[in-house]
């Protein structure tokens, strides 16, 4: 069995929202030109060899997910642990329209903090643990095509860190791979007050650890793999 394999995380293309709307479970049309983004990141998946592609069960991310498996070759599964965190009543409301005091309370309890109808910080930790579990038992190279929210617990677990809910999110249409040796014994730690899902295995060696705002071409990205500290932009 291998000891290290691909594992690359990626948030969908731009969509057609508005500046400062809050969205998570709503579904949200992609933006045109979507489809070059899919191009971009097949290349890198290939390269990756990458052989299941998961994906949020979001009509943005499935969108991009069946054209991705199909140019690149991967097995696809859908996966309800990989939606973005529920925001209940926030759901398409402005950021400025919502109760200010209720803001001040998420900051100040990212973890615990319950939107109105909606997810604690740490149900969505729980849950992208307990997917992050499941990949590295099954240890084959994968593609990960989510949002903002469980990326960000999936980079901090890539890298051996603990989940930081309040830290600045992967862009959309960004990608990020790293290689998980699973023979190294790393637990990652869990937000004060919750309990591990399960005990993960691994050590992490990202290969892009920054991103920038240039646009990803083929050409580029099939010659990213010999840039191991350049991050990628696919849109």
């Amino acid at each position: 069995m291998a000891q290290s394999f691909p594992v690359l995380l990626v948030r969908h293309a731009p969509v057609m929202v508005p500046d400062g709307v809050c969205y998570g479970r709503q579904d949200v049309a992609l933006r045109p030109g979507w489809e070059g983004v899919t191009s971009g990141l097949a290349v890198l998946a290939q390269g990756a060899v990458c052989r299941v592609l998961y994906t949020s069960p979001a009509a943005r991310c499935q969108q991009m997910a069946r054209k991705l498996a199909a140019s690149a070759g991967m097995e696809l599964r859908v996966d309800a642990r990989l939606a973005e965190m529920d925001f209940g009543e926030w759901e398409g409301q402005p950021w400025h329209e919502i109760d200010r005091g209720l803001l001040d309370a998420w900051a100040a309890d990212p973890e615990g903090f319950v939107p109105p109808g909606g997810e604690s910080g740490r149900a969505l930790c729980r849950r992208v643990l307990a997917f992050w579990q499941d990949v590295q038992q099954e240890r084959t190279p994968v593609c990960v095509l989510s949002h903002g929210g469980p990326l960000r617990v999936l980079s901090a677990l890539a890298a051996g860190t603990p989940p930081a809910l309040l830290a600045p999110s992967m862009p959309q249409g960004f990608a990020r791979l790293f290689m998980v040796n699973a023979s190294t014994g790393l637990l990652p730690e869990v937000p004060d007050g919750a309990e591990p899902v399960a005990k993960v295995q691994s050590g992490i060696v990202p290969l892009w650890t920054t991103t920038h705002e240039a646009r990803l071409t083929q050409a580029e990205a099939s010659s990213a793999f010999a840039k191991p500290d350049t991050g990628s932009a696919l849109s």
